[in-house]
């Protein structure tokens, strides 16, 4: 086996012509581009959402409103789920990582923990934020909360 004997693997490589190496070849002239208009030309590249000058979709659609980019996204838990979870699970402290274990949550969310529903247990809970109402309801039953 020497240099003269390697061939690329089958189907590897496309047959094709190589386009605008003269009239020889048969690929030469305006090389499969056609004539005139901006795609004959070098160095054409065809902007991202371009309709041929039909208006592009994202001009089409109205817009309105505001969107906050710094706008923090809170998925919220009720104390009647923690109680519920505590109670199967036989827990104490309930922090993030009990909540994705339970699939309450995903892994990079921020938790809000509400008062809705009634809390038994003594419980040390640990969130991102809380409302009024589950800091009342925790601490009135002896737990204590933690913020994150």
């Amino acid at each position: 086996m020497d240099l003269s004997n390697l061939k690329p693997a089958e189907k590897s490589v496309k047959n094709s012509k190589r386009v605008g190496r003269g009239q020889g070849s048969g690929k030469g002239g305006t090389s499969t581009r056609g004539h005139k208009g901006a795609k004959s030309r070098s160095g054409y590249s065809k902007k991202i959402g371009f309709e041929g000058g039909q208006m592009p979709l994202q001009r089409r659609v109205p817009k309105f409103g505001f969107t906050n980019f710094t706008r923090k996204e809170f998925k919220a838990v009720n104390i009647e789920t923690l109680e519920k979870l505590a109670e199967k699970k036989g827990l104490t402290t309930i922090d993030i990582d009990t909540l994705i274990e339970a699939g309450l949550i995903k892994k990079n969310s921020l938790v809000k923990i509400l008062g809705d529903g009634k809390l038994t247990k003594k419980l040390e809970v640990k969130a991102h934020a809380f409302s009024k109402s589950a800091i009342a309801a925790i601490e009135s039953v002896e737990g204590t909360v933690v913020k994150l």
